[in-house]
């Protein structure tokens, strides 16, 4: 019955089961049931790089850094695009150092018990007291699954196991 229901549910990385008494208990208590809704249409990658005709192509994403002074000397940064590259980098204007920005990975788990979906109310900004599954950024050395798991232990007290992968969302305007 998990798999009719993940499909149902647009917001996650990895769908995963419980896998502790003391988190069944706190669920009992304090899940929200879950809402039926109709599914949400995605967009999928293959994996083979064939497209859909009927996929827009995505917008391109004019890119502003962030960084305006070099961290490894302080002297002011200025965009270049750099010998080799094609994109508009943070260039250091004394040390000439180039400054990358990568997008931060996020990963989160789906939670499913009892036909109810585990959520967390917020306690910081952005978004403060709004409710949201559990998820976080992805730490250095975990994969995708191990940094779910984690974060759903942190945010949630939920000792779960990682049944599959659900679903990746690509948000490049917000570097995600």
């Amino acid at each position: 019955m998990l798999l009719p229901l993940l499909r149902s549910h647009p917001l996650l990385h990895h769908a995963a089961r419980l896998s502790s008494p003391r988190t069944r208990l706190l669920l009992r208590r304090d899940a929200i049931p879950l809402a039926r809704s109709p599914p949400i249409r995605m967009a999928a990658s293959s994996g083979s790089g064939a497209s859909s005709p009927a996929s827009a192509p995505p917008a391109a994403v004019v890119h502003k850094s962030k960084i305006k002074f070099c961290p490894a000397c302080g002297s002011p940064t200025k965009l270049a695009i750099p010998d080799g590259d094609e994109k508009m980098r943070a260039v250091c204007s004394s040390c000439g150092r180039v400054h990358y920005e990568n997008p931060k990975m996020v990963v989160g788990c789906l939670v499913e018990h009892d036909n109810k979906v585990l959520l967390c109310r917020r306690k910081i900004e952005p978004a403060y007291g709004l409710w949201t599954l559990p998820a976080g950024y992805l730490e250095v050395g975990e994969s995708t699954a191990e940094g779910a798991s984690r974060e759903t232990l942190e945010e949630a007290c939920a000792d779960v196991e990682i049944v599959s992968p659900f679903a990746q969302l690509d948000i490049p305007l917000i570097g995600q």
